[in-house]
């Protein structure tokens, strides 16, 4: 049985809708928040964690639902139906939000409605793959994700100086067309094991507490740590941008638009990588460029961050930070593209749901943290944005230390029957 390609890459529409809208939210909301509406950092943080508060109450019960849903089009795809369509029209009118309230009801409802569909879209990766292939599976998957990134970022950016509203129509539009395409194309398994008297989702948190291997609970607290790293900075890159490297806004959007495209590239090569030597000493390669990139970028100055280096079709201008956030997105491709595959390898076919919405609570749990700790962390130092670079790679650390705790997770060496 071989990878079946085509069908992995219409997949990943899935997951490319869900990067556009996040990517395209979390760079320019933050804009918004500090310049429109003259918000603190310390509440910008705050503010930007609102929405993982929501899913951190709605996705792992989701995911566990999905699991037991039987319906005519599947079990993950009436969650798509219903929360693509309302996130998509939400986060076109965020953007023509004139006053705070309007603008919190919008990012409220979009919050919710994304919560509702992430962990559904996600799970039907490991439904229609063999436990060999998915670390290619995902590889592919998150390949699509990152080009929905590189139009968030490169493209956004490029429309925002046109009109502030125009990457958010861009994005509404990519999410329903790809719903779209997923709804006529994947056609989800019409035969399931029986998931009667299968622990729910507090009893799957319990068996992961008091597991004597201890590797899920490893591994999850890894991903705690790793995301609490990455939300952080990303919630924050581009106040970093303009306060620290004093850049324009749009260009400090433009610059995470590198890294996204080494993501995408390296993809690929990350899944064969982690199919190869192994998914756990492939994430702690990627945590080690991770912290070895953000120390890096504490200790330069702006003037030498900002030194150009080259200027290259479709990048644009390619700074020393630059450089060194492409190296960055090779370990997080390392780190990202096999995590995934490694918990869902933890457990059996009839609880993928499940633990596709524990891999959510931990992430989510982080990026309610992350954001709000470098917030407090900024205010704190006295509107240091450069404070949030020497913070990311004690997270990174400790992470690396709970993979070495890590025992299950690797690619299922049997062929698994696809129903």
């Amino acid at each position: 049985m071989k990878l079946n390609y085509g069908k992995t890459f219409l997949l990943g529409l899935g997951f490319f809708g869900v990067s556009v809208i996040w990517g395209i939210y979390n760079v320019f909301v933050p804009l918004f928040l500090a310049n429109k509406f003259g918000l603190a950092p310390a509440w910008i943080g705050f503010f930007m964690t609102l929405d993982n508060i929501a899913a951190l109450l709605i996705q792992p019960p989701v995911g566990a639902w999905s699991d037991k849903l039987r319906t005519p089009i599947g079990r993950r795809m009436p969650f798509i139906l219903i929360g693509a369509p309302i996130g998509a029209v939400v986060f076109g009118v965020i953007p023509l939000a004139a006053v705070l309230p309007l603008f919190v009801a919008c990012t409220s409802t979009l919050l919710l409605s994304m919560a509702f569909w992430r962990t559904p879209v996600v799970a039907l990766m490991p439904d229609i793959t063999p436990s060999k292939f998915r670390s290619q599976a995902n590889g592919i998957i998150s390949f699509m994700g990152g080009v929905g990134l590189i139009i968030a970022f490169l493209g956004g950016s490029a429309l925002y100086k046109l009109n502030p509203a125009f990457p958010f129509w861009l994005g509404a539009g990519l999410v329903i067309f790809s719903t779209l395409l997923l709804l006529i194309f994947i056609k989800e398994p019409k035969v399931y094991a029986d998931v009667k008297g299968q622990p729910g989702m507090l009893e799957s948190i319990k068996m992961v507490l008091y597991d004597p291997d201890k590797s899920a609970l490893c591994i999850f607290g890894a991903i705690f740590f790793w995301f609490i790293s990455y939300n952080a900075i990303e919630a924050f890159f581009s106040l970093y941008a303009f306060n620290h490297l004093k850049l324009a806004e749009a260009d400090g959007v433009r610059l995470l638009g590198q890294p996204t495209l080494i993501l995408v590239i390296f993809s690929l090569p990350a899944g064969y990588i982690g199919a190869k030597i192994g998914r756990r000493l492939t994430i702690s390669m990627g945590l080690l460029l991770i912290m070895a990139s953000t120390t890096i970028m504490y200790l330069l100055s702006p003037a030498e961050l900002t030194t150009e280096l080259t200027k290259l079709p479709v990048l644009g201008v390619v700074p020393v930070v630059g450089v060194i956030l492409m190296v960055a997105g090779v370990g997080w491709a390392l780190v990202n593209i096999n995590s995934l595959p490694m918990v869902v390898d933890m457990t059996t076919d009839t609880r993928i749901g499940t633990y596709i919405g524990l891999y959510y609570l931990f992430s989510t749990l982080s990026a309610v943290v992350g954001p709000n700790l470098n917030g407090w962390i900024i205010q704190l130092s006295g509107l240091n944005y450069n404070a949030i670079m020497i913070v990311s790679p004690f997270l990174m650390l400790v992470a690396l230390v709970l993979m070495l705790g890590v025992r299950r997770g690797e690619a299922q060496p049997a062929i698994e029957t696809v129903h």
